[in-house]
């Protein structure tokens, strides 16, 4: 048995062990929250936004997937979609804001799309070149996202308020031939092995995937919005769109202003989903995309030389992604953006790059918003150029006390990359 002054000196150099555990805890919080991952830029204000408000007040409902695009009129009209959750929720509908030119707020949110009984998220807004006004969206089949249908209206005609009146309604219905399931089967073959996490299943995960491309009731359905379309030089419009089915991506390609559509050849890879377009000087698309596939996640890039038709398999880049979406903007000087989440981990930090040739390389430009406790989100970013030359920037703002969508206006003029 134990005496009175061991039991003590044991007691005490227990105590002292926790002391020492909790500062060594404390330490590295410390120095996770002021380093960061290897590629995480150090925490500053950044002094090219120029306002940022809150589109609505907070509220409980869940709010994510926000777009944005500049009317005719000069006005903004924004869009999200909202409800008691995501796709098993059936309430959840498509709602949008407008922000008068000149008035400095956002309106009282509207309905914009609501398929009864079914959810509809994903809202992606934009104009043709004949000026009309499209919303593109998903509707949730059987509360599965590999089940989602494309859906479509179109306005030219909006409110004395600028509200839009839409005038047509109907589907996206994409039907991907056999040469998809080729298309598949030789871009995995092409596809580095995996050698990260659950990497010993990658083999046997490629054989199904390669599979279902071969079921035309599997390819032709469950195809998601997410990103504005890049309307190209030769007058292409080219719909990003990706698959939580196929965990990859795939475009949808109109050549008569969006009156009909046809698919791309997939985008192969394990996980590059959402992409977001960009065209270069010679005429070739890049898409930058989201990782949902191995650990480390790190945003992904894939190259098309044929105005979206044909696309290389997707390959890593060296900017962090944790699983969220990304955006890019190719800005009226030459410059183009990327806004994203650079963690490896969690949605605590929104940043934005700069790339001065055409997307080869990316420099770090500045913080657009962040959380040092890590505990808030700030995803899934829309970006446009209005007119006037202000970037406007709509993303999910999710934190403890509520949900909403954050809309930020930059000044292009002060976006410098740090040295």
């Amino acid at each position: 048995m134990m005496d009175s002054s061991n039991s003590k000196g044991f007691i005490t150099t227990r105590h002292r062990a926790k002391q020492i555990q909790r500062l060594v805890v404390a330490l590295t919080a410390y120095f996770l929250l002021h380093i960061g991952e290897p590629n995480a830029q150090p925490e500053a204000s950044f002094s090219a936004i120029k306002t940022s408000i809150l589109v609505f007040p907070m509220q409980q409902l869940h709010v994510h997937g926000s777009n944005i695009v500049e009317l005719p009129s000069g006005n903004l009209l924004s869009c999200w979609f909202q409800g008691s959750g995501e796709r098993q929720s059936n309430d959840v509908r498509i709602m949008g804001s407008l922000f008068r030119k000149g008035s400095g707020s956002w309106s009282a949110p509207f309905e914009m799309a609501d398929t009864p009984g079914l959810p509809d998220c994903n809202p992606v807004l934009f104009l043709n070149r004949e000026g009309k006004l499209f919303l593109v969206w998903i509707a949730v089949l059987a509360n599965r996202w590999e089940h989602s249908l494309l859906r479509v209206k179109t306005s030219t005609q909006f409110t004395e308020q600028g509200l839009p009146v839409w005038s047509w309604q109907d589907n996206i219905l994409l039907n991907p031939d056999e040469s998809f399931a080729i298309s598949v089967e030789k871009g995995f073959a092409q596809l580095e092995q995996s050698h990260a996490g659950w990497s010993e299943f990658a083999p046997a995960y490629d054989k199904m995937i390669i599979q279902s491309a071969r079921e035309p009731q599997k390819r032709s359905i469950g195809w998601m919005t997410r990103i504005k379309p890049l309307q190209s030089k030769n007058g292409s419009i080219v719909l990003p769109l990706y698959s939580d089915g196929y965990n990859f991506s795939i475009m949808a390609i109109s050549r008569d202003n969006g009156q009909s559509w046809t698919a791309s050849s997939p985008v192969v890879s394990r996980g590059g989903i959402q992409p977001a377009l960009l065209q270069r000087k010679n005429g070739d698309l890049m898409a930058v995309m989201r990782d949902n596939g191995d650990e480390p996640g790190s945003i992904k890039m894939s190259i098309s030389k044929d105005d979206g038709k044909e696309w290389t398999p997707a390959v890593k880049t060296k900017i962090s992604n944790p699983g969220s979406s990304v955006e890019t903007l190719q800005l009226k000087d030459g410059r183009i953006l990327l806004i994203c989440n650079d963690l490896e981990n969690g949605r605590y930090k929104l940043s934005l790059y700069l790339s001065h040739d055409e997307g080869d390389t990316w420099q770090f430009g500045g913080i657009i918003d962040q959380d040092p406790l890590r505990k808030d989100g700030f995803s899934y970013p829309a970006a446009i150029q209005s007119a006037d030359g202000t970037i406007h920037l709509t993303y999910s703002r999710h934190t403890a006390s509520g949900k909403t969508i954050q809309h930020v206006a930059i000044d292009p003029t002060k976006i410098s990359t740090s040295k």
